[in-house]
Formats: structure tokens, C-alpha cells, sequence
């Protein structure tokens, strides 16, 4: 189980949002429920397609995404990792490499004692802003791109696990339920309340020809494994075949 994920003490009980769940126990007998209404959605990301940013005034035009705030990263293998992937960027590919220098480095510790990316003119230190002659978007995201190889080994955690979120509920006799969904509002604390646009509310971005557990198939994978993933596309294929799943996106 990734150790990014969130754990809660609530009770192990799917929401009554309209959605479809379905669960799955694992070797290890821990529970695992699946939000197939957005997995089975043609929700994908578009940011620099009509992504408005998570700030106080959201423009399509400013391309911050939900790079705004920068990223946590969920612990020091996934600090030395990135790390490792940002020491193979230069100039012409990551466009505030040389103010990370200055400031010791891409990371920093926030008032909390957590390892965090500094950010630059307002949103992280690794986006790229538009007119770069690097491309604009994610430096270390761009970069494994055209090195042929998948972002979610050069990125921090969070960044690539949203907009899927594990959410996870230990018992007294150590065996997890965990809930396999979209990260909404909610699920950020307070802070999502100050979100001004969240992407998962907006139908511009329910448009991919191809539902999340298709294109998102390597961040699934490495999410619940491959035993689980490959038990969960039988039974959405069988639900496609025999009954429509609601697709349309829950508001909060």
C-alpha cells in the first residue's frame, strides 16, 4: 500500500453520492472499494485545455493547474527521488533550475517540518510558465516524456496520484478498508474550500474518449497492484457490457 495515502478513522462505509462502488479483499484480507462511476468516466486532466487553477481568480490563460501551492512529498524516498530525476534537468528544460541553485536546492522544510517544493512567481518551482522555449507545464513531467519514459517515476507522489486518492481506514485488528475514488473538495480539509475551481467538478473535463482506468492504468497499477487492478477491469467490463454506469460527475 503506498505510504502516501490518507488515512482516516471513519467508519468503512462508501458515501451515498449516486455513485457505484465495488469491493475487492486481497491476500492479505484487507478491503478495497472502488468508485467505479469515475473510473469509469472519460474524466482526464486539461491543463492548458481549459484548466482555470486552483487560485483566488482562476484564468485559463495563466496555466498554473493545481501547481499553484507546489508539492508535499510523502517521505524522504519520495524527496530522494525526485531529487534524482531534477539532477538530470538543465536550463533548457527546467526554467527556474538556476534559482533552485541559488536557494540550496528545489525542496524546503515548511513551518510544519515537512519537506515541500519551493515555489517561484507564485506556483512550484518545477512548472514551467507559458512562453518557456522549453514548453511550458511540469519540467520533470515534460522531461521523462521526451525521454520516452512515464512521469509518475520522475514526479513527487501527490503530483501524479491525483486526481485518484486512497483513502484509508485501519480497524483494531490491523486490516484496512481502503476507498479507491476521486479527490473532491472535501478530502483536502479546509483547504479545499479556498479552491476558487477543482477540476473533478468541472463537466469540460469529462471528455476523454477512454475512461480513467484506461488512461490512468500506471498510476492504478501502481496504486492497488497489478493482482487487484486486472480483478477490477474484469468486473467494469462486465458492467459495461451488461449494465451503463453512471458517468456523469458528483458535485460537492
Amino acid at each position: 500500500m503506498d505510504e502516501s495515502s490518507t488515512r482516516s478513522e471513519l467508519a468503512p462505509v462508501p458515501p451515498d453520492d449516486g455513485h457505484h462502488w465495488y469491493s475487492l479483499t486481497d491476500v492479505n484480507g484487507d478491503v478495497w472499494i472502488f468508485d467505479l462511476t469515475f473510473l469509469s468516466s472519460g474524466f482526464n486532466c486539461i491543463y492548458g485545455n481549459g484548466c482555470a487553477s486552483i487560485g483566488e481568480e482562476p484564468d485559463p490563460t495563466e496555466t498554473l493547474g493545481c501547481c499553484l501551492h507546489g508539492a508535499h512529498l510523502a517521505d524522504q524516498g519520495d524527496l530522494d527521488n525526485v531529487a534524482a530525476y531534477a539532477a538530470l534537468l538543465d536550463d533548457s528544460t527546467w526554467q527556474y533550475r538556476a534559482r533552485a541553485a541559488r536557494k540550496g536546492g528545489p525542496f524546503k522544510k515548511n513551518r510544519d517540518g515537512d519537506w515541500v517544493t519551493r515555489k517561484a512567481d507564485g506556483a512550484c518551482i518545477f512548472l514551467n510558465r507559458a512562453g518557456f522555449p522549453g514548453g511550458g507545464g511540469c519540467s520533470l513531467h515534460r522531461a521523462a516524456l521526451e525521454r520516452g519514459e512515464r512521469p509518475l517515476d520522475w514526479k513527487p507522489d501527490v503530483c501524479w496520484q491525483v486526481p485518484i486518492r486512497l483513502h484509508v481506514h485501519s480497524d483494531e485488528f490491523g486490516r484496512d478498508t481502503v476507498f479507491v475514488k476521486a479527490w473532491d473538495r472535501r478530502d483536502w480539509g479546509e483547504g479545499g474550500d479556498d479552491f476558487h475551481w477543482w477540476c473533478i467538478e468541472e463537466q469540460a473535463a469529462y471528455q476523454a474518449p477512454n475512461p480513467v482506468y484506461v488512461t490512468n492504468r500506471d498510476e492504478l497499477v501502481e496504486l492497488v497492484g497489478e493482482d487487484l487492478y486486472g480483478r477490477l477491469v474484469v468486473e467494469l467490463e462486465r458492467l459495461g457490457r451488461q449494465t451503463p454506469v453512471t458517468l456523469s460527475p458528483t458535485r460537492s
